[in-house]
């Protein structure tokens, strides 16, 4: 009876026409990431190309200060962009992942994306994730909406239940070929993306596999159970749609505005304003009390005295240190609130099947709020650790010739960080299971 029920369903022009446009759309989604993963490699590259002779022909512009050579002079940090990030490029596209920082006050140089056309960023990409989250659903809808409810239309119902030692097995296996078929798909798209996008096949790819199975096998849980309702079909396609755009844009557009509302950011306009006015205030200020404030931060450059009636690149740099400091408190609030609407969002998206899964494979991916946040803070480490090493070449006004300028290459961050698996997939097992339970409860009852 499978064998005749897969073949009814393969043979359906309408099924025909969903599965190969699933597949097309899946492959385009594969070439936006293929171009998504080759820009970065270039920026990459370009970084370091650009790197090294931006360093070179400053040190031979600049040879006889080192500060003013350290005023120009920028140092990259990559954040390292996984293959499978190419699948879901989350919020890749809106943060930068190259920060190119020279030693002068971070906060205002951290912030600095690159420039994109707005259109584009609001319509979003068209990756993986996206095709996964929002197309696999509706494809499966029209694969099952029909379910049951057609044959009672036509008036073969009757006829089915008669021949049929249980009826319930036969619905069973309409749903067990779409869920087969589509499954399968889903498993070809990602061995094709495998091979495109030279993803290795890790623990990584097994965890996006899963959740992706999981929430495949979710939707067709609420078609079970919306069928198990004995609704006529042109019921059950609007019931189907109406959970669609509750699940996929008012629930997640209500999430956010409530999430923005609890935790408001004024900290961010604060944190620039305050930064930009503590370092240009500091020009009109008593260099002593700046350079002071500079010693208490750094001890070990107690040693250096301020140079009376000159400039001095030991009070500029205190200056834009100084900036920096003063807005420590702001920097501190924004990123617990920033912190806080992680973690709330994340737990809201527990109850949000979708949600949940678009933020779990951004998790995987690499393309997360964590992964963002993490890089800010590695930057921060590195630009001091950069700060530390040239503060006193600047102070005792080192020889730029005799610093070794090729041995300061890109650096890369990588995030070491690992998914909790169960957790991933422990809300997608709890609504998948309830659904079929009270589907079957249903279906027992009607079909007796």
């Amino acid at each position: 009876m499978i064998a005749l029920l897969f073949k009814n369903f393969i043979r359906s022009k309408g099924s025909k026409f969903g599965l190969l446009f699933l597949f097309l759309i899946g492959i385009a989604s594969l070439i936006v990431g293929l171009q998504f993963q080759n820009k970065q490699n270039n920026n990459i590259e370009e970084a370091r190309k650009y790197q090294k002779e931006h360093l070179a022909r400053n040190a031979s512009f600049h040879k006889d200060e080192m500060g003013l050579l350290l005023y120009y002079v920028k140092f990259s940090f990559v954040n390292e962009t996984p293959p499978i990030t190419s699948l879901s490029i989350g919020q890749r596209d809106v943060n930068p992942s190259i920060q190119s920082v020279t030693i002068r006050g971070l906060e205002n140089q951290k912030y600095d994306a690159e420039l994109n056309n707005p259109t584009n960023l609001l319509m979003g990409n068209i990756d993986f994730s996206f095709v996964l989250i929002y197309l696999f659903p509706l494809f499966i809808i029209a694969f099952c909406y029909t379910i049951r409810s057609e044959e009672i239309e036509t008036g073969t119902w009757r006829i089915i239940a008669v021949q049929s030692k249980n009826p319930f097995s036969y619905i069973f296996s309409l749903f067990y070929i779409r869920v087969i078929v589509v499954v399968f798909l889903l498993t070809f798209l990602l061995f094709v993306a495998a091979v495109i996008l030279n993803i290795p096949i890790d623990d990584s790819l097994l965890a996006f596999y899963a959740i992706g199975v999981l929430y495949v096998l979710f939707w067709f849980a609420i078609c079970f159970y919306i069928t198990s309702l004995q609704k006529n079909s042109s019921t059950n396609a609007l019931l189907l749609l109406s959970i669609w755009l509750i699940l996929m844009i008012i629930l997640p557009t209500s999430i956010n505005s409530f999430v923005a509302s609890k935790y408001p950011i004024p900290e961010a306009l604060e944190l620039t304003l305050k930064q930009r006015k503590a370092y240009h205030e500091k020009w009109d200020l008593n260099k002593e009390e700046t350079l002071n404030k500079f010693k208490a931060h750094y001890p070990q450059f107690k040693k250096y005295p301020l140079p009376e009636g000159e400039f001095s690149w030991l009070w500029y740099n205190a200056m834009q240190q100084m900036g920096d400091d003063e807005a420590q408190s702001e920097l501190k609030n924004m990123s617990e609130k920033l912190q806080q609407r992680n973690s709330l969002s994340q737990t809201l998206a527990e109850f949000i099947p979708s949600l949940h899964t678009q933020m779990k494979i951004n998790e995987i991916a690499k393309s997360d709020f964590e992964n963002q946040f993490s890089f800010l803070n590695a930057t921060t480490q590195f630009h001091e650790r950069m700060r530390l090493y040239f503060y006193p070449k600047i102070f005792d006004n080192a020889p730029v010739a005799n610093e070794k300028w090729d041995n300061f290459v890109v650096e890369t961050y990588t995030d070491n960080s690992k998914i909790n698996f169960l957790k991933s997939i422990l809300p997608l097992l709890v609504f998948i299971s309830v659904l079929i339970i009270i589907g079957r409860i249903n279906l027992k009852k009607l079909l007796k």
